[in-house]
């Protein structure tokens, strides 16, 4: 990965943050990693975490950023989300839920329970 990119990536997912905090969100993890792979964000608000695939992009030449979350990409969140919660939660959910934070510039649209 370029560095171009490492930096777009970058800022997308702190634009999603920074939207989650503005709702009232608290988050848990940014860049959460293990073997298996990489969760972007996970927030937190009244016993609902919230497992959040971060696409940010310069243009929609190739299509909007939320397109880019593919079935194969939904299956590896909920597998990463499922370790995330066996090794990192300290405390029970009442509710589970897979958004997507879509960013292109300055504007973030997030899919709330987009899968």
């Amino acid at each position: 990965m370029t560095d171009r990119r490492r930096r777009l990536g970058a800022h997308g997912e702190a634009r999603a943050s920074a939207w989650y905090e503005e709702q009232g969100w608290t988050v848990l993890a940014r860049n959460w990693r293990c073997p298996d792979g990489e969760i972007d964000l996970v927030v937190t608000r009244d016993r609902v975490v919230v497992f959040c695939e971060v696409k940010t992009r310069t243009t929609d030449a190739f299509g909007v950023p939320a397109e880019a979350v593919t079935t194969t990409k939904q299956r590896r969140l909920r597998r990463l989300a499922g370790r995330w919660l066996s090794e990192e939660s300290t405390f029970a959910p009442r509710e589970i839920r897979f958004d997507v934070a879509a960013v292109m510039g300055s504007a973030v649209e997030v899919i709330e329970a987009a899968f």
